[in-house]
């Protein structure tokens, strides 16, 4: 789930997201998120859940890397191409998506690395709690992994029309949680990073960058 401008009149995040995903053949590139890749790529592989996954590729390329990676999000397109995607790569037995909202979703079992990868929708989404019940999703020596846009791409039309509260800083992530004394912040900082956009045009983007591990 990325920020996105709302040309739709809809205000359900439902609806929303199902219309987008329903408008292309393919909305993302289907390549991972870079910065995640940085982060993770050194960790030992356990059990993982990307949240708002959309069409999968973080999922797909930490299943490829050993993890038993968990994908939801609340488009059922979205998710029905993450699993033909995982089925077309061979990752069918080390995925597992789910279309449901992040809001009432309770898994049964903690996960050791929960990733929540630009979160930040045009539409009304509490955020804020989701990210809160992302924490406690996290077994105890796994790490909360939140990367959102801290400014919006220049070629994008959320550049447009939105305040700095839609691009919150890695600080704002990190006390929104209200996380207790078992927690241990490992990176809160905004990384840059080289992009291209839909028209082959290259800038420099602005990632939050929040890391917290759970001692145990």
């Amino acid at each position: 789930m990325h920020h996105a401008h709302n040309d739709d009149a809809t205000t359900d995040p439902r609806e929303f997201w199902e219309n987008r995903y329903s408008s292309a053949e393919r909305i993302w590139s289907g390549r991972p998120n870079a910065t995640l890749v940085g982060l993770v790529e050194d960790l030992p592989a356990g059990r993982s859940v990307d949240l708002g996954c959309g069409e999968g590729a973080d999922v797909l390329w930490l299943a490829s890397a050993g993890w038993e990676a968990t994908g939801v999000d609340i488009s059922a397109t979205a998710v029905a191409r993450a699993r033909a995607a995982a089925e077309d790569q061979g990752l069918s037995e080390a995925t597992h998506f789910e279309a449901t909202d992040l809001a009432v979703w309770s898994p049964i079992e903690p996960f050791d690395l929960v990733t929540a990868s630009f979160l930040q929708s045009p539409v009304e989404l509490d955020r804020v709690e989701i990210l809160r019940r992302a924490s406690s999703l996290v077994a105890e020596g796994g790490r909360l992994c939140i990367i959102s846009h801290a400014a919006p791409p220049p070629w994008s039309e959320s550049a447009r029309g939105h305040g700095p509260g839609d691009f919150p800083q890695p600080e704002e992530d990190l006390n929104s949680l209200n996380l207790g004394a078992e927690w241990t912040t490992e990176i809160c900082e905004v990384r840059r990073r080289e992009a291209e956009g839909p028209n082959g045009e290259l800038a420099t983007l602005l990632d939050s960058v929040v890391v917290t591990r759970r001692r145990g």
